[in-house]
């Protein structure tokens, strides 16, 4: 199977179901950073300090894909089967966090980017995923997006910033806390 189509040349793209967009639509600059968002999950799930919690990482690669698949639908003409969030992604999510919070001191400042490589990785997948919900809720306005892709978007950038938390921990290194100029 040859990877490159040329279909893709004049600067358009198809969606599930066949119809054309640009490639600079909003719809795909959605799908894409959702994209963009699974690879720094990767690199998040490579650093060491993450070995035993590589098949969650996982797991949240492959409903990324989903979410992907579901925005990269055309939602008027694709009659395609394609995988779903289920309120239990959410749940696995926020039951993750409260088990890490359990082991991190109590939050008492904001929290910088950065400490090491490992935690700075986390906290710029934090960021990607901000980028996603935002855009999927932008999309939400002009076109049908599930109420649960924001959903787990938004609740995965709150797992990643407690990830990145843990990490910390994990690492034996302090966070750096944002220290106010008055």
């Amino acid at each position: 199977m040859k990877i490159y189509t040329k279909t893709g040349d004049k600067g358009l793209t198809s969606l599930i179901g066949g119809t054309r967009v640009p490639k600079s639509s909003l719809r795909i600059e959605c799908y894409g950073t959702v994209d963009e968002l699974n690879a720094h999950i990767g690199l998040v799930r490579d650093q060491d300090v993450n070995a035993g919690r590589r098949p969650l990482l996982k797991e949240i690669q492959d409903r990324l894909f989903t979410i992907g698949s579901a925005l990269a639908a055309d939602p008027e003409k694709s009659k395609m089967k394609l995988p779903d969030l289920h309120a239990a992604d959410v749940t696995l999510l926020e039951d993750e966090m409260d088990r890490m919070n359990l082991a991190l001191p109590e939050l008492r400042a904001f929290i910088l980017p950065g400490g090491h490589p490992a935690v700075s990785h986390a906290h710029v997948a934090r960021c990607v995923c901000r980028r996603a919900e935002r855009l999927a809720i932008h999309l939400g306005e002009e076109s049908f997006v599930a109420e649960l892709v924001v959903v787990y978007l938004n609740r995965l950038s709150d797992y990643l910033f407690v990830l990145s938390r843990a990490m910390a921990h994990d690492l034996g290194v302090e966070e750096v806390t944002w220290q106010a100029r008055l």
